[in-house]
């Protein structure tokens, strides 16, 4: 099992930055891909970005641009630098890891990080 720990949210101002970062522990070595969601109040989950194996992304639509996720895996570690924040960005952001063994696929979750960006 693999345990995820986001750290990094906060509030800020309409135009302003934050980084958050996902310290992922226990099976690292099965991850293969991992990235944020974010659910703001009454709406769904989405999908923000993701970086599979290989270094590959995926971007919301909304995000790109803006968002850039990246990772350091010496520190099982993946980063989220949000820059042009809006305050439609406001909502809690979640990490998440997916990964595949010999004999089972699982997904991973954080706790989650408010991010609030004030007009």
């Amino acid at each position: 099992q693999v345990q995820l720990v986001e750290s990094g949210g906060g509030l800020v101002q309409s135009g302003g930055s934050l980084r958050l970062s996902c310290a992922a522990s226990g099976s690292t070595f099965s991850i293969t891909a991992m990235g944020w969601y974010r659910q703001a109040p009454g709406k769904q989950r989405e999908l923000v970005a993701k970086m599979s194996t290989g270094d590959s992304t995926k971007y919301a639509d909304s995000m790109k641009g803006r968002f850039t996720i990246s990772r350091d895996n010496t520190k099982n570690t993946v980063y989220l630098q949000m820059n042009s924040l809006k305050p439609e960005d406001t909502a809690v952001y979640y990490c998440f890891a997916v990964g595949s063994t010999a004999t089972v696929d699982w997904d991973s979750w954080g706790r989650g990080t408010q991010v609030t960006v004030s007009s």
